[in-house]
């Protein structure tokens, strides 16, 4: 096959869904981290959250998570599709998510933000 020897071309594509799913996924993980935190420290929560009891609230907690992650990506994507964002920013937001939400599920720090 003989190349005709002109330049490649490159699309640009707009970032905006990209954007919405990196930025959902933080704010289901913190909210997965939130959620966890309250039902241990809100005994009539764990009831609210027992959706199936072999589970126990865990699995309200998860479920009422993915709702959260999806209901923010659905958001998040309507409002900027088509768009160009600042990934940097949007990025270390995420991250930022999601180290909140890894810390409210780790024991000690939940212990200490109760005074236990």
């Amino acid at each position: 096959m003989a190349t005709t020897g002109a330049p490649a071309r490159y699309v640009e594509l707009p970032n905006g869904a990209g954007a919405a799913a990196f930025l959902a996924a933080g704010i289901g993980c913190a909210a997965l981290g939130a959620l966890t935190f309250l039902a241990g420290a809100f005994g009539g929560l764990k009831g609210l959250l027992n959706i199936y009891n072999p589970a126990g609230p865990l699995s309200g907690v998860t479920t009422l998570a993915i709702v959260i992650w999806l209901a923010a990506w659905f958001v998040l994507a309507r409002k900027w599709e088509g768009r160009d964002l600042a990934l940097t920013r949007i990025g270390i937001t995420s991250f930022a998510l999601l180290a909140i939400g890894f810390a409210l599920t780790f024991p000690p720090v939940a212990a200490l933000m109760l005074g236990k």
